[in-house]
């Protein structure tokens, strides 16, 4: 690890590392009830000493970290796999897109990268409960985190969660406290909990370490892409802390000197759910009333908004919004062309790039990276709503044959 500061997004008061511990003194007090969160911190390194101290053929990731290695609980996190899909850029008018299947995670997110940070932070602390608010990934994390590292996970979350993700929550100990209301009441109700009784919250930009873990992502991408910048990277956004990660990786690589360049970042969202898209292409903030199949993206006040709005505008990237019909066809596109699952949020990636190859707002032979950051496991319910399950048909060739020929 090397020498590192929290700098406010908001006044650029830069803080010590326990002068701090979630948003800016000044600037977060600014924050107003139903509007995206004020004074966000950033972790600013001494980029000099990285640029020194990394090497391509020995990556040394600790120097990108904001906490040291021993702190690290058992939970090994990250290294997901990266590969080229050729069948489905081919299907959509691209000859160089990639997947970059952050499903593999243990707990099937990319928000497991989130968590392992938390929860070492925690342990640096000796915190020995750690609170969120979560539509269901971030929960489902932390709770396996926690697990991990013999901590309390008390998780708040939306009644309208999906089963698939509160049995998983439920299965590694958590104390699961569904609410009657949305991710923005329970996103404030965990803010009321620590603040009553204690602990580390956890929650999405809040504390600014989610956006320090979510940018391992980012840096696993430049490596496993022989240490060069994609053309394009897609991703997903609910509340702006991904795509925030993701250009804080680049961003961090660029001043540091190992690169000269950032990827373009193209932000997608559910149409039902599209406030950081509005704000990108109007500058101004708009609830949202998500009513999504896409339910980690379903957020009507982002809380990382302004720094998801910089991120795509600072890497020459674009917004667009995707429907439920078209989430559920590029969830199906997705596996039968690269035997890949993913949840509807993340499959709005392959949604996103059919209406990118419609607009030409990318070059054909760009390199693309999809990123996908839920298993499909996660929610099963949605897959089966494009899916007709058959029915069970006597026990002879006749009536398989007979089946097969209805199904063509």
């Amino acid at each position: 690890m090397v020498e590192f500061y929290y700098q406010c997004n908001d006044c650029n008061k830069r803080y010590q590392r326990d002068e701090v511990r979630y948003l800016c003194p000044a600037c977060g007090q600014k924050t107003k009830p139903g509007y995206p969160l004020q004074g966000v911190l950033s972790v600013r390194f001494d980029y000099d000493s990285i640029r020194q101290r990394f090497k391509s053929d020995r990556t040394d990731w600790s120097c990108f970290y904001a906490i040291e290695d021993r702190y690290f609980p058992p939970y090994p996190v990250g290294n997901t796999p990266f590969a080229k899909v050729e069948s489905l850029g081919k299907d959509l008018g691209f000859t160089n897109v990639w997947v970059k299947n952050d499903g593999l995670n243990p707990s099937g997110s990319l928000k497991d990268r989130a968590s392992q940070l938390l929860v070492a932070e925690a342990n640096r602390l000796d915190e020995k409960s750690i609170v969120t608010a979560s539509t269901g990934n971030a929960a489902c994390s932390l709770a396996a985190a926690a697990a991990a590292a013999g901590k309390r996970a008390i998780i708040l979350v939306p009644h309208t969660a999906p089963q698939e993700k509160l049995v998983q929550m439920l299965i590694h100990g958590a104390q699961v406290i569904p609410i009657k209301g949305t991710y923005d009441d329970a996103f404030r109700l965990s803010l009321e909990f620590t603040q009553s009784y204690g602990g580390l919250n956890r929650n999405t930009a809040y504390h600014p370490l989610t956006i320090e873990g979510k940018k391992t992502v980012g840096l696993e991408i430049w490596a496993q892409n022989n240490f060069t910048v994609p053309d394009v990277i897609v991703v997903p956004v609910g509340d702006g802390v991904i795509i925030s990660g993701v250009f804080k990786a680049f961003e961090d690589l660029k001043k540091a000197g190992l690169t000269d360049r950032l990827p373009r970042l193209v932000c997608v969202q559910a149409e039902s759910s599209a406030a950081v898209h509005h704000f990108i292409t109007t500058g101004e903030f708009r609830r949202a009333a998500p009513a999504s199949i896409a339910d980690s993206i379903s957020v009507s006040v982002p809380s990382n908004i302004f720094m998801a709005s910089r991120a795509v505008h600072e890497s020459g990237g674009f917004s667009l919004t995707v429907n439920e019909n078209d989430i559920l066809a590029g969830q199906s596109l997705l596996a039968r062309r690269t035997g890949i699952f993913a949840e509807p949020s993340a499959a709005a990636t392959v949604a996103a790039l059919a209406k990118i190859r419609d607009t030409k707002s990318v070059d054909a032979d760009d390199q693309i990276v999809l990123l996908v950051t839920g298993h499909g496991l996660k929610d099963v319910r949605s897959a089966k709503l494009n899916l007709l399950i058959p029915d069970a048909v006597e026990p002879n060739m006749e009536a398989i044959n007979a089946m097969l020929t209805a199904q063509k």
